[in-house]
Formats: C-alpha cells, sequence, structure tokens
C-alpha cells in the first residue's frame, strides 16, 4: 500500500483502482489510509440515483456524465451492482451501457459489489467515492440497482438525490410507501413517452405538497433518457440543487450528521474486525464465557453485560489487532 496515496493524488488512475480494491476488500489498516486520503476530499459534488429496477438509470446515468464531459468537468461513476451469492463479483451490465466512456480520461468508473451486508456496502461506497473526490471529480454520480434498504442507506451519502421512476410503476402511494419521498431532491419520470407520464407527474407534485416546507422546492422532470429528452433540463436541475446548497444551514446539518455516523461507522467496523480476529487467535478470560454460551448455560445478552463490565478481559479483547 506504501506509496498509493501519492501516486493516485498525482493522477495515476491504476493506483487509484488499487486503492478501490483495497477499500471493498476492507482490507487491514484501512482506517489510516484513508486517514490520509480524507483531507483531499469534499469538494466533489455527489449525485445519487435510485429507483426501482428497469427505470432506465444506466441509460439516465450514461445521459448526464455526456452532458457534464461537454461542460469539462470531471466525473466519477459507482456502479452499486447486485453481486453472486457465490463469486461476490459485481455485475457488469452497467459497465457494458457505459462503455463509451472508457476511453475518456475525465471519466472513472466502478461497480461494487452489494456482498450481502447493506452496512457494508454503505462503507465500501462511501470511501470509493470519497477517492473519486479526492481523485479530483468535480461530479460523482453514484447508481443503486433498486430501492431497498441498502439503496437507501448509501443514497444517505449523496448531496443530491434522483429518484427515477417509470409511469408503470405504479402510484405516487407507492413511493412515498417506499420512502423515496424523504429522501428525493430530485424526482424523473423516465420513459416519459408511455401512457401514465403525465399522470404520475401529476401524482408526485401533489404528493410533494405534503412534504414539509423547505427553501428547495423539489422538480419532477419528464425524460426519455433513451432518445436525450429533457437530460438538458435534468443536468439543470442538478446544478440548481448544488447552487441551493452552498451556504444552506440545512446542508451544514446534513454533512455534521454525516460525519458522525461516519465515525461510529469507522468504529464499529474496527472494533468488530478487533473483536473477530481476538476470538480467532483465543482470549484466556473470555473461555469460561464462549464455553457457557456455546453450551447453553448462559444467554448471550447476560454474557456480552459481562465481557463488557470486566475491564482485564474487555482490554485484552480489544487490544491492537
Amino acid at each position: 500500500m506504501k506509496g498509493l496515496v501519492e501516486r493516485m493524488q498525482a493522477g495515476d488512475r491504476v493506483a487509484l483502482a488499487r486503492l478501490m480494491t483495497l477499500v471493498e476488500n476492507r482490507a487491514p489498516g484501512l482506517p489510516a489510509l484513508m486517514s490520509r486520503v480524507y483531507p483531499g476530499s469534499g469538494r466533489a459534488h455527489v449525485i445519487g440515483i435510485t429507483g426501482p429496477p428497469g427505470a432506465g438509470k444506466s441509460t439516465l446515468t450514461d445521459r448526464i456524465t455526456r452532458h457534464l464531459r461537454t461542460a469539462g468537468t470531471r466525473v466519477g461513476i459507482v456502479a452499486v451492482d447486485p453481486s453472486s451469492p457465490f463469486s461476490g463479483g459485481a455485475v457488469l451490465g452497467d459497465r457494458i451501457r457505459m462503455q463509451t466512456h472508457f476511453l475518456d480520461p475525465g471519466v472513472f468508473i466502478r461497480s461494487l459489489a452489494s456482498r450481502g451486508s447493506h452496512g457494508g456496502v454503505a462503507r465500501a461506497t462511501r470511501d470509493v467515492t470519497r477517492l473519486l473526490d479526492a481523485f479530483g471529480m468535480e461530479h460523482v454520480i453514484v447508481e443503486t440497482v433498486g430501492v431497498g434498504q441498502t439503496e437507501l442507506d448509501v443514497m444517505r451519502l449523496a448531496d443530491t438525490t434522483v429518484v427515477v421512476l417509470v409511469p408503470e410503476a405504479g402510484d405516487a402511494v407507492q413511493v412515498m410507501k417506499a420512502g423515496l419521498l424523504e429522501i428525493a431532491d430530485v424526482f424523473v419520470v423516465n420513459k416519459a413517452d408511455r401512457d401514465g407520464a403525465e399522470r404520475m407527474k401529476s401524482e408526485l407534485i401533489q404528493m410533494l405538497h405534503l412534504r414539509p416546507a423547505s427553501a428547495w422546492n423539489i422538480p419532477v422532470i419528464l425524460t426519455q433518457a433513451a432518445t436525450d429528452v429533457g437530460t438538458a433540463e435534468l443536468v439543470a436541475a442538478l446544478e440548481q440543487h448544488r447552487a441551493a446548497l452552498a451556504g444552506d444551514a440545512e446542508r451544514e446539518r446534513r454533512i455534521r450528521l454525516r460525519r458522525e455516523s461516519e465515525l461510529l461507522d469507522i468504529l464499529e467496523e474496527e472494533l468488530r474486525r478487533r473483536l473477530e480476529h481476538r476470538l480467532g487467535n483465543g482470549v484466556d478470560g473470555l473461555a469460561p464465557v464462549l464455553d457457557a454460551v456455546r453450551g447453553g448455560t448462559l444467554d448471550p445478552y447476560s454474557a456480552a453485560l459481562r465481557i463488557l463490565e470486566d475491564a482485564s478481559t474487555l482490554e485484552e479483547l480489544l487490544g491492537r489487532a
């Protein structure tokens, strides 16, 4: 890992890719590594794109990227894909759709496997996004495959969240049930040449009146990503939201909460790693408690309290791994 951060900061794409692999595999020593990346981050506009499968998110991401590149800005793309339960590898469908950007030095695309743990996905996505930010990408687009809890967790990393729907996705009540109303900064009704697009837009506008009043009025934009209809309006809305965030008290509140959440996340991950390492190598003071739990003579709740209240066992358990 020696020299990787410096090479990445100097514009080495191979070093960036290797750092991303370390992040995705949650390599030992990651907090120390990312602490060197952190000071160079915080400038990128992070755009989250989510919505049900088949809504055209990848095509929309491709179109947004084209518009941003035409304007001369550099773009990072993180595609959070479903993974095989056997290989744990990311499906490359998103990259195939966006293959026209591969030879563009102003674009970097990375697919992340979900690996079955929504907490792990959010952590890996956060760190890969930070690497792209530190690499000098002015916009980082994070695209998710669906709208489950994993995707909602990932979207909380974004400065601007775009929720993409299609006319046949059902009524706006389903959107509210899925928790999308709370996270959206921009709504897109894609494939707007299909029946029901205007009705979906009207329902969303009515539903948005139920949200607490704020300085930002959430737009609902009709697009046909396949033919690039409406995407210029969408890109304009993204830039308007970015401008609205500058100096906004709500944005500052969200950033503070995000930083606090990130600290707790890092502590949780590092403590778990140390615990697993120590348990795997054996901890003398813990052996009787573990045997009792395994044998069913002690419940895990009482065992956890006993360990937490025993300073010497706790110190041995959480020592440097």
